[in-house]
């Protein structure tokens, strides 16, 4: 009987191990219909593309290890993929979404059944659209939470919200690209920034579509923050109170507190905000953009929410919310202060496996540049037309996906011989230039082995003037262990590292004519986009790939590709 008893208690406890391993396994299912619907804002109505009529898109919920599924249908008048951002998708770049790089789009009428594997991440990402200018209306967020009988490395909050930063332009968004490309200039400037898709009482014909949070005294408020806009970092406050950042990308980080924060395009941000104000007032959350440059060439518009506390509605109807103080519209030190203060989590149950040695250092230069003119006038500098590079490369899509000529061994559509250093040495940070903006075009790819333990150094250039670049990687996080303003010194700058806590991040803000050291091991097979966020960048080519090589097993080696890919055509634009 005793043993009889013992056995039952042993299956008990077997079984219910195997039943909670198999329902974190079990994949969360989601459709997407992608279409277009009328949407108004700042007194403009205009067809958008939306995921499920919403703008922003539906919000997906998970938690760590999960597998989702997503069916994206598209009923729209445009091509479309979806992009899973900060998902490493392990040995799955079939799901990744990167337009002719792991797959041709979805057509107007057509299907993709996307899978997310999920592994490391806990937190805030996102989706959106990665293909055309789209992104601009076709995002949302993506909520990872902690294994069940797990919980935060932080004091639960006690409610939490998604807060979505992002762009809106009045009129067709693929006008304003395709106007950009067929003149050779610039992208004209978006209409207003929001949160939460609504701009803010700030501007004109909008005071109802501001987004307001409801708080409670004495309570903890988690802020899921995501910034999903097209052209520039922005500077972010809450009025009278202090945000602590507890997580970055999918991953915790050390608890920093701040009355601001920077956020560049791409990132994701969770903050504790704790309601300890006078509830008698309400409170801006505002945003403007950073943008080091000229003081004459800033658009200084801002968005705003507003934080109202719970049960003083009276009193506060007739109070004008309090305005938070920001910093300069150009202040690079700031900037870089919040960036580069963000540290790692040293915690026994995450671990910061930065590599100590290297196999490989990459010095990549990030530039804005020049092409000929294929027509008789362009609008680039002295009639060029604008193009960015990487190591003086400006990327240029295939006809079909990189990924598919790789598994097929399609030779001709692209190239392996992405340098690792730029093809010519120059004080690449100096104000006056004397280096020629001229790119060149091309599709390169960087080829790496499987495990290689690799060091990416992104320089940034002042070729015409110079930009801030948010640079991400697809499939991976990578550990950010060193910065600086100026041109990198490799003798110097590496005594300088940070091997110890740095923060794992797939998207870093590389700060104007400076740069920012990364590293990683390369232990995700398959094919990964590498780009500059600000969308006008990623589109003139500041853009390369990662091909990561096969490891010694299958269970280190590519997934096959699932049963239906979407097919290759000619880019359909305005076909209902």
């Amino acid at each position: 009987m005793k043993y009889t008893f013992l056995f039952l208690v042993l299956f008990f406890f077997i079984f219910h191990g195997l039943f909670l391993g198999l329902v974190q396994s079990i994949s969360r299912n989601y459709t997407f219909i992608v279409e277009d619907v009328p949407y108004t804002r700042l007194c403009h109505t205009k067809n958008i593309m939306t995921v499920n009529g919403q703008f922003p898109g539906p919000t997906l919920y998970a938690y760590k290890g999960d597998t989702i599924q997503v069916t994206v249908y598209n009923r729209a008048r445009n091509n479309m993929t979806i992009h899973w951002h900060g998902v490493k998708q392990p040995r799955n770049p079939w799901s990744d979404g990167p337009e002719y790089i792991t797959q041709c789009p979805i057509m107007p009428g057509d299907e993709f059944t996307y899978t997310l594997i999920l592994s490391i991440e806990e937190g805030t990402l996102w989706w959106h659209a990665h293909n055309d200018f789209l992104r601009a209306t076709v995002y949302g967020a993506i909520v990872i939470y902690p294994v069940p009988g797990t919980t935060y490395p932080y004091p639960t909050p006690d409610e939490e919200h998604v807060v979505i930063l992002g762009e809106w332009w009045n009129e067709d968004v693929i006008e304003v690209l395709e106007r950009a490309l067929d003149t050779g200039g610039g992208f004209e400037n978006s209409d207003a920034y929001t949160i939460n898709g609504q701009p803010g009482d700030l501007y004109n014909c909008s005071s109802n579509d501001t987004y307001k949070i409801q708080v409670e005294y004495g309570r903890t408020y988690l802020l899921r923050m995501i910034n999903a806009d097209m052209s520039v970092g922005l500077f972010l406050s809450v009025a009278n109170h202090n945000l602590t950042l507890v997580g970055s990308d999918g991953i915790y980080t050390e608890p920093l507190t701040s009355d601001y924060i920077v956020i560049y395009p791409g990132e994701t941000m969770d903050f504790l905000l704790e309601a300890n104000q006078s509830p008698e007032n309400r409170y801006y959350m505002a945003a403007r953009p950073f943008e080091p440059l000229d003081i004459n060439l800033i658009d200084n518009r801002t968005t705003t929410a507003i934080i109202e506390y719970i049960n003083s509605f009276e009193n506060q109807s007739s109070t004008s919310p309090i305005f938070p103080l920001l910093p300069n519209y150009n202040d690079t030190n700031a900037s870089t202060n919040f960036t580069f203060s963000i540290r790692g989590l040293l915690d026994g149950g995450h671990p910061i496996e930065v590599p100590t040695e290297i196999d490989r250092r990459i010095l990549m230069t990030l530039s804005l540049n020049e092409l000929p003119c294929e027509q008789q006038v362009c609008e680039g500098p002295n009639g060029t037309r604008l193009a960015t590079s990487t190591n003086n490369i400006s990327f240029e899509d295939p006809s079909i996906s990189i990924l598919e000529a790789y598994w097929k061994r399609i030779g001709g559509v692209y190239g392996t011989q992405f340098p690792d250093n730029p093809p010519v040495f120059f004080d690449f940070t100096a104000e006056n230039q004397t280096e020629s903006p001229f790119t060149r075009r091309g599709t390169e790819v960087k080829v790496l082995n499987y495990d290689e333990r690799v060091e990416v150094v992104y320089q940034g250039t002042s070729l015409l003037g110079g930009e801030a670049h948010p640079m991400h990687i697809h499939g991976y996080s990578f550990y950010v262990i060193g910065w600086g303003l100026g041109n990198f010194n490799a003798t110097r700058d590496p005594l300088r590292y940070n091997l110890m806590n740095p923060p794992l991040k797939n998207t870093i803000g590389v700060p104007r004519n400076g740069w920012v050291a990364i590293r990683f091991a390369a232990h995700n097979p398959g094919v990964w986009f590498l780009h500059c966020h600000l969308e006008r960048h990623m589109i003139w080519g500041m853009d390369t790939v990662f091909l990561v090589k096969n490891g010694p097993s299958p269970s280190t080696s590519l997934l096959p590709p699932p049963q239906y890919m979407p097919p290759c055509v000619a880019p359909l634009r305005g076909v209902f």
